[in-house]
């Protein structure tokens, strides 16, 4: 019997992770967009000085996180759905392989370069 493999080894607690990150990502915007919309004309200075406050930090540091789950589990759902030998043939396993891989590079190089950009000075 095989049994899910995404993020946590359980549907359920992948659903519930995505769900959560889903809320913290949608939240991370709204206060962007919600102090790009009170602050008006601003510059570089400001809006750096807003996101290189201590809040803002983890704030971000948490989306960053929430996004990196929130992309794994979707497109690990995405693979084992439509990237199946009954689809594809047997070349589905390889490229499966290499779709997942993929992914895992991409999400390590995002989390490694946002937690360099808000967390490196």
């Amino acid at each position: 019997m095989k049994s899910a493999t995404g993020l946590t080894g359980s549907g359920s607690r992948d659903w519930f992770i995505q769900r959560v990150s889903a809320v913290v990502l949608a939240a991370y915007t709204v206060v962007l967009f919600g102090w790009i919309l009170c602050k008006g004309g601003f510059d570089y200075q400001q809006w750096a000085g807003f996101m290189m406050t201590l809040p803002m930090k983890i704030f971000s540091l948490l989306a960053i996180l929430s996004l990196i789950a929130h992309a794994w589990i979707g497109m690990w759902q995405v693979f084992t759905d439509y990237v199946t030998t009954r689809q594809m043939g047997p070349s589905a396993k390889g490229l499966r392989l290499v779709l997942t891989t993929a992914v895992i590079i991409a999400v390590f190089v995002y989390a490694i370069w946002g937690i360099q950009i808000f967390w490196a000075n």
